[in-house]
């Protein structure tokens, strides 16, 4: 009675009293020593208590006697009342808890079991330095007890350490845990199957590395992952997954069998199993290794699977189909096999989904297809760059980049050169260069884009009559950002090559100072390709004769003089040297 007294005004803080309305500053000082004073008594009759039933508990009389019961129970009390009285790791892990945790864990009554596995329970929520190697003894025989209840509670206490990294992996497998471990993979009991799960994937990342270990518990999740019961499918998939994050262990799960199961659980009608499973495929098939046991089922399985996997209601799980897809698609014989099944049926119907992420992943693996030339007539003729020249509007980075880099894979024929031409692909790539939101990174996908199309007179031609004011505009502060050589250079490119028309001529000429700015910094340059654009661009400009009055007498054309005068240096100099054949320039 006393002691239940005791914990009651132990759970009162001297800022209590202080708060505590109607207590004068005496009253309350008075209160807290009262409160101090009584703690300290309590504590050490609780003392006094458990060192008289220790000494009790040695004698064989309370072993033998009907009032062994009564020991049971104060035995039972002994660790909770500890660790609710102590919240210091010293306190809760000496000598003396150690002893008692021994006792409890090799009884054979279940109440004393429970006891030391809540112990583990709470000090597994609590800890923050590691676990004392000596702790780990009595684990190990509540892992052995015979009750599904204490196994659950220890394992699951087990998992908290393992996932905060305060006990060593390697002398859990050392101890022979993981044999009970697995065995509670053939409980009925779902919660025990999932605490099992868990420890088996923490312990996968163990480096002892034991392959037989690995496989033994590899074996009991893969049969897992088969079952009917929804939950037990989800913890095993899940566990599956995170044995994938690593090298060592995805080669056993391929080797003992695990990708068939995997591919299979693709077309659960869980999501969370269809996610899991997808995403360790994702995993598996970033080692090329492993590419000829995931295309050894026969039928195109895995592909089919993916595709319809595309198309899912889920966002995650269609995404993630999406990324294993452009994983695979790094494989040749893969690709040719996703063209045939007709993949760009789910992909375009992505493109023209609301979700910024869906468009953006179809996107990316259409990408990866574009750049296998054989590819290209189909994508054309399917009218892909329709729907690129439409989703080119909404002015996304990954949308933006991914676009260009499709344009210039499929413009490389003239009927890709004739369907850009034919979309909004020109207009959108135009548009972006005015985004206040695309970065110089994506401007330089843009621009490098542009500037390939250039080089084919048809496009050439529609882009000059194309282009506005305000593009041109931004082309010239682009080309005069010095600081980004290769954007400047590519924006060069781009004006150097538009056709001087009349219109094109008013369009430029607000702009020839700062575009003879930017030239003569060309001119300065020892790199010879910047050097070569600022001639072709003189050249081009030079057809309108305001723009010669500007150079006549400037430092650009002195400048223009010089690169001259050093270019006939340098022939003359090559003139002196024996002239080399023809097969020793050009091997």
């Amino acid at each position: 009675m006393f002691v239940g007294q005791h914990r009651q005004v132990r759970c009162l803080s001297a800022e209590d009293v202080v708060m505590a309305s109607g207590f004068c500053e005496d009253c309350s000082r008075l209160l807290k020593e009262f409160c101090l004073y009584l703690r300290k008594v309590c504590r050490e009759f609780e003392q006094k208590i458990r060192d008289v039933f220790r000494e009790l508990s040695q004698c064989t009389c309370f072993r033998t006697t009907p009032e062994s019961s009564f020991l049971r129970r104060r035995r039972t009390q002994e660790l909770p009342s500890l660790h609710l009285l102590c919240d210091d790791e010293t306190q809760l892990l000496n000598q003396e808890s150690l002893h008692a945790l021994s006792r409890l864990a090799s009884s054979e009554d279940t109440d004393l079991q429970t006891t030391a596995a809540m112990f583990y329970l709470h000090v597994s929520h609590h800890l923050k330095s590691p676990l004392p190697d000596a702790f780990m003894e009595p684990v190990m025989a509540l892992l052995l007890s015979t009750d599904l209840d204490v196994q659950k509670t220890i394992s699951l206490s087990l998992v908290n350490l393992l996932a905060k990294n305060n006990v060593c992996k390697e002398l859990v497998i050392e101890m022979g845990m993981l044999v009970p471990i697995l065995e509670l993979f053939q409980s009925a009991d779902t919660t025990a199957q999932c605490h099992s799960c868990a420890c088996v994937t923490l312990l996968a990342s163990s480096e002892s590395k034991s392959e037989a270990i690995m496989v033994d518990g590899i074996m009991p999740l893969l049969a897992l992952a088969k079952s009917y019961e929804p939950q037990v499918q989800q913890n095993a998939t899940w566990a599956l997954l995170h044995l994938t994050q690593s090298d060592w262990s995805t080669r056993i799960l391929c080797e003992v069998g695990a990708i068939p199961v995997l591919v299979l659980l693709l077309q659960s009608s869980d999501s969370e199993v269809q996610f899991y499973s997808c995403t360790a495929l994702c995993n598996i098939t970033a080692v090329r290794e492993h590419h000829p046991k995931l295309l050894s089922m026969g039928g195109h399985f895995l592909l089919k699977s993916l595709l319809t996997l595309v198309s899912s209601s889920v966002q995650k799980n269609s995404t993630q189909a999406c990324r294993c897809l452009q994983t695979l698609s790094k494989n040749v014989l893969i690709q040719e096999q996703l063209m045939e099944l007709d993949c760009l049926v789910p992909l375009k119907a992505l493109l023209k989904n609301s979700s910024p992420v869906r468009r953006e992943s179809a996107i990316t693996l259409l990408s990866a297809l574009s750049a296998h030339p054989p590819n290209n007539d189909v994508l054309v003729s399917e009218g892909l760059l329709e729907e690129i020249g439409q989703l080119l509007h909404h002015q996304a980075s990954v949308i933006i980049t991914h676009s260009c880099k499709i344009i210039t894979d499929l413009c490389s024929s003239s009927m890709g050169q004739q369907a850009v031409m034919d979309s909004l692909c020109l207009s959108g790539l135009l548009g972006a260069l005015l985004s206040p939101s695309v970065s110089d990174e994506t401007l330089l996908h843009v621009t490098s884009c542009l500037h390939h199309l250039m080089t084919w007179d048809p496009l050439k031609s529609n882009l000059s009559v194309t282009i506005t004011s305000e593009q041109v505009s931004r082309l010239v502060r682009l080309s005069a950002q010095i600081q980004n050589p290769q954007l400047s250079y590519n924006s060069a490119a781009i004006i150097s090559t538009l056709e001087m028309t009349e219109e094109m001529v008013q369009l430029l000429r607000p702009h020839y100072i700062t575009m003879l700015e930017y030239l003569l910094v060309f001119l300065k340059k020892k790199d010879v390709k910047l050097q070569q654009l600022g001639i072709v661009t003189v050249f081009n400009l030079k057809k309108d004769g305001g723009c010669s009055s500007l150079l006549a007498g400037s430092e650009l054309e002195a400048q223009l003089w010089k690169v001259h005068a050093q270019t006939e240096e340098t022939r003359r100099l090559l003139q002196m040297i024996k002239p080399l054949s023809r097969s020793s320039v050009d091997p």
